[in-house]
């Protein structure tokens, strides 16, 4: 364009003059300030700074917020309602080995056969002392109390050693699953709290064969009733992927 020649040449005149010599007979140069323009690699590295900062700053905003997240998720999935949980979690969870153990009537059984359901379970010689029957009196009513959940809940009496188990216990016996095993191999296995023996204990086992969860030693009616809130909890929090076991005893 016209006009911008003219500008550009009114500039390059400019340019071409000498100053004129002041009175003093000194010429003053122009002055020109000359601002350095940031190179592209400072440019990239302050991208990357700004970046790694806000990646920091949302892990830290993450592990802040876990308990939270935990907090929630055990409210609206495991619901504890305000009550603690009577039993003892067990950390980390124990796999079932692969065992094979000896039905009453002498049939070898595999553990892993006894996968598939919710099992309650209780260790305990084949005499079956006091408390021996007071934990299979307590497992019997606590599957019973389950109401239509208690299908998926088996009470299971391991017995570690080679005596057999009273003639009157058989009635009472008869929706139980009984299975003989080496008390080494179930050392190996369950695990009662410290200061107590396998005997002491109801143990908790989920249906993929982990044992989770013993509840305390000389557990009462009382300590039964939280027992039972617990089972409740887990049956209700397992019931998004806990599938139909095995065919429930009548």
């Amino acid at each position: 364009m016209s006009g911008s020649k003219s500008s550009d040449a009114s500039f390059a005149h400019a340019a071409s003059q000498v100053p004129e010599p002041h009175s003093s007979g000194v010429a003053h140069p122009l002055g020109l300030t000359v601002h350095s323009l940031p190179e592209a690699g400072e440019a990239v590295a302050s991208s990357q700074r700004t970046r790694h900062g806000r990646l920091k700053m949302f892990g830290v905003l993450l592990i802040c917020a876990a308990p939270v997240i935990a907090s929630y998720f055990t409210y609206y999935v495991i619901r504890p309602e305000g009550r603690r949980v009577y039993g003892e979690l067990i950390n980390p969870q124990r796999s079932m080995p692969a065992l094979v153990g000896t039905a009453l009537d002498g049939t070898p059984q595999a553990l892993a056969s006894l996968k598939g359901q919710w099992l309650l379970v209780s260790v305990a010689g084949g005499d079956c002392n006091d408390t021996c029957q007071k934990h299979l009196y307590l497992q019997r009513q606590l599957r019973e109390t389950l109401g239509r959940e208690k299908d998926r809940v088996d009470w299971v009496w391991l017995v570690n050693d080679s005596a057999p188990p009273p003639p009157l216990l058989a009635p009472a016996l008869q929706q139980a699953t009984v299975l003989r095993l080496a008390p080494e191999a179930l050392a190996a296995w369950l695990a009662p709290a410290e200061g107590h023996a396998l005997q002491d204990h109801l143990y908790v086992v989920d249906p993929m064969g982990n044992f989770m969860m013993r509840f305390p030693a000389a557990m009462d009616r009382s300590g039964a009733a939280k027992a039972k809130r617990d089972l409740d909890r887990l049956l209700r929090a397992s019931s998004s992927w806990d599938e139909a076991g095995r065919p429930a005893k009548p």
